[in-house]
Order: structure tokens, then sequence, then C-alpha cells
């Protein structure tokens, strides 16, 4: 006698009963951009729905997605002023350090992650400083001063830090710095799978990121690159990463069921910009149905073994959440 799958299914409530993957607002963390100013909300047109805010609107912002119960946000910041270096991020006044001071002075129980890089603070939009006779980020002076970057977080109340560089041997650099300066207790993500990817194109809109030259293929990974992501992922693990990451997350979540088959740390997948641009988009030219296609993407991401999401789709998914 063949079995009868459909037994199961007959019944909306049963169906929810023996539901596999499940989504909750504990799922997610929203990124959000802060720039200079004051009143400032512009959204970006190639991704609609997100924008670059001043710090009074993050607050505001913050105030909201707490009403939806969304209290994880992982932020990043949008200087006046780039150099070489990217200097204005390693001060304790840097527009990042003034937003997290500001957030946790009214919302102290919100949850801040801060994306730590440097390519929206240099004026070549590179991850490092430059190496002048190859052109591209010397590995080991960015190190140096990411040390001194991640310092700056987390004397102003950074939750987690999380490198975006993909620099070998950051997640070691980072934790001896952190544990040497008093910072045992503050979490690493580690971008440890981080593809060379055409979907971060929007992003770079919303974070005024785009490289002056060439590109980031020397320290970004080969996208066709499915055993050196694993490799990459274990190395940031023995190192002392706290979560791993896989960015994007949409055509590589064969890798993050790699990892989750081969580590036992919590995994984050990063829904990047352009898998977010693709649905919007296509949602507002009627080729999808928006809401249902945002969900299914994102149980998507945790069937595959991540625990958790950064997403641009956050809010809006917890807020269809709260509806069920």
């Amino acid at each position: 006698m063949f079995k009868r799958f459909r037994r199961l299914r007959i019944n909306e409530t049963l169906r929810n009963l023996v539901q596999e993957t499940t989504l909750t607002s504990n799922d997610f963390i929203y990124p959000l951009f802060v720039r200079e100013g004051k009143n400032i909300k512009k959204e970006i047109e190639s991704m609609p729905g997100v924008f670059q805010m001043s710090i009074d609107e993050i607050l505001k912002e913050c105030e909201y997605i707490r009403t939806v119960g969304l209290n994880s946000i992982i932020l990043f910041a949008i200087p006046d002023v780039k150099d070489s270096v990217g200097s204005e991020c390693l001060c304790d006044e840097s527009i990042i350090a003034r937003t997290i001071r500001a957030i946790k002075a009214k919302f102290p129980d919100m949850f801040i992650v801060t994306d730590l890089c440097f390519c929206e603070y240099t004026d070549h939009g590179h991850c490092g400083i430059l190496d002048p006779k190859t052109g591209t980020v010397d590995n080991d002076k960015t190190l140096e001063i990411s040390a001194q970057q991640a310092i700056v977080h987390a004397k102003a109340g950074a939750d987690m830090i999380a490198p975006s560089g993909m620099m070998d041997g950051i997640i070691e650099c980072l934790r001896t710095a952190l544990d040497s300066n008093g910072y045992k207790d503050l979490p690493i993500m580690a971008y440890s799978t981080k593809f060379a990817s055409a979907y971060y194109g929007p992003f770079r809109d919303v974070a005024e990121s785009t490289p002056s030259f060439g590109d980031r293929r020397t320290y970004q990974m080969n996208p066709a690159n499915r055993l050196e992501a694993l490799e990459e992922s274990l190395e940031d693990e023995k190192q002392g990463a706290d979560i791993l990451m896989v960015k994007p997350a949409l055509a590589f979540m064969d890798v993050i069921r790699d990892i989750r088959n081969n580590s036992n740390l919590p995994i984050c997948a990063y829904n990047v910009s352009g898998e977010y641009a693709m649905l919007k988009h296509a949602g507002a030219a009627g080729l999808i149905d928006y809401e249902r296609v945002m969900l299914e993407t994102l149980i998507g991401f945790k069937r595959a073994g991540a625990d958790l999401i950064i997403t641009y789709h956050a809010k809006e998914a917890c807020e269809l959440l709260n509806k069920k």
C-alpha cells in the first residue's frame, strides 16, 4: 500500500503542527545605514524601502522596529570625509561610534552588530590600506587598523562585531585585540564565506562604497569554489569566531548546508541587496506574489541550515508574521 502524505496536509492546523522549519522575529538582523546630518531619510532607488538616515531618524526607526518584535540590527555608516586609510572610523567620535552610543542611550537592550570594514570610509572604496606596488589591499597593514576599529566599536557599546573585509587572519587579530583590551565577552560574527558577488550591486548605492578602480576579487572568494568556502569558515572557527556567515545566501544554499554539516557554530545567512532588490522590483511589476516569495526565500535559508538571517526584508517579515 502506498503512503498517503496528503493526510498531514489536508488541514491547516495540522499543517502548522508538523511544519519542520519556522520563522520568528528572533531569526532576523536588520541592516541600518547612518550618515551625518539631521532629519535625513533618503530612500535608495535601487532598494525600495531602504534608506540612508541621520542619527535622529535611526532612533525613530529603532523605536518602530521594536514594536514589531525586531530587536537586532547591523549598523553601517557613511561618513562625510573619506581618505586613503579610512581614518574617520578609527576615532571615538566617528559616525558609527556616535550612533551606537545614541541607540544604547535610548534603547539599552537593542542588540547592535557593527559592520567592521573600510570600504565605506576610504576614498578608493577598497576594504583596507592599499599596497602601492600591487594596487590591491595590504592584508597585514589592514589587520592593524582593523583592530583599532574594533576597539572603537567595543568602547562605544557594540554587542557584536562583524568584520566584512575578508582579510586573512582577521578573526585571530580581532579576538586578540578585544581580549587584551578587556572585551573577552564581546562576540565576533565572521564574514567567513564572503564571495566576490555581483549580487552586491545595490548595496554600493546605499553604502557609497563602489571601488574607484578594479574589484574585490583578490580578497573576496571565487563564487565557483565550494570546498574553499568550507575551508574559509572552518579556519575562522579555529581562530575564535563565535558565528559563521555565508554571503550572499540565495545562490549559495549548498554552502550553508556544507558548513552546517561540518560545524556546530551558529550560522548566519546574509540575504544581500541584489537578492532583496530582485524581489522588490519583481513584486512591484506584478511578476510575483512578493510577500509569499519573500517568506519562502527566508524559510529556505533556515531550511538550508542558517540559524539567523541578515535581511533588508526583516521589518516586513516581522510585520507579516505578527498578522498570522
